[in-house]
């Protein structure tokens, strides 16, 4: 058994419980949690109370931890939080990005149409991959913000969206994949008036296409 260090294993428990590997609502058993991970209990505690701290897992007193459930009223708090903090952060990234900051922009950009090209075309082996530049291309969209805590912020309020989306297991790859060039489009134009109204739009059919397709939500 390796004593995994606790930023390590909590990364691998928080991008689980994103993933959806660990289910909403699971009873986290620290017995299982040692052999499935191959670590000690200490560790195992420490980053549990952490995720606790954020809000991806309960903590049950003497009972122990559980996954955080999912919720209706969770998705539309989460995805308002996040349109509420990206606006900002876009507004005033497009203000002050310059040339390289469109290049990140394009480069960005780039890797995710390509991930998104795929899904389009129905490879689900994608999807980690996916995830990955999505968060990338919208966390360049509002890199020039000028704000390190409003970017940690909203990386931190983006992941639980994501929860969501990766738990239905559903995606709208055209569509986001539209979207998506037009964001990148106003971006090269600096044009946040029309980014804000896109991203809405976006955040907004992401939250109505995850609601069809998530039964277990309780409302």
């Amino acid at each position: 058994m390796t004593e995994d260090t606790p930023p390590t294993l909590y990364a691998r428990l928080r991008s689980d419980i994103i993933m959806g590997r660990l289910a909403p609502g699971r009873k986290l058993r620290l017995e299982t949690l040692r052999e499935s991970y191959d670590v000690g209990t200490s560790s195992l505690r420490e980053a549990l109370t952490r995720l606790a701290s954020d809000g991806f897992v309960l903590a049950e007193g003497q009972r122990g931890f559980e996954v955080a459930p999912i919720s209706r009223a969770g998705l539309h708090e989460i995805a308002a939080l996040r349109l509420l903090l990206e606006e900002h952060a876009l507004t005033r990234s497009f203000a002050a990005g310059g040339l390289d900051w469109e290049a990140a922009v394009l480069s960005a950009h780039h890797k995710l149409d390509a991930h998104e090209e795929r899904l389009e075309a129905g490879n689900a082996e994608d999807i980690p991959a996916w995830r990955r530049s999505d968060w990338a291309f919208h966390q360049t969209l509002i890199a020039a913000c000028g704000s390190r805590v409003l970017m940690q912020t909203h990386a931190e309020v983006f992941d639980k969206y994501l929860r969501y989306q990766m738990i239905a297991l559903t995606f709208r790859p055209e569509a986001s994949r539209q979207e998506h060039r037009a964001l990148r489009d106003a971006a090269l134009r600096h044009d946040s008036a029309a980014a804000v109204a896109i991203l809405r739009a976006h955040i907004n059919a992401g939250v109505a296409h995850a609601m069809d397709h998530m039964e277990a939500l309780t409302p």
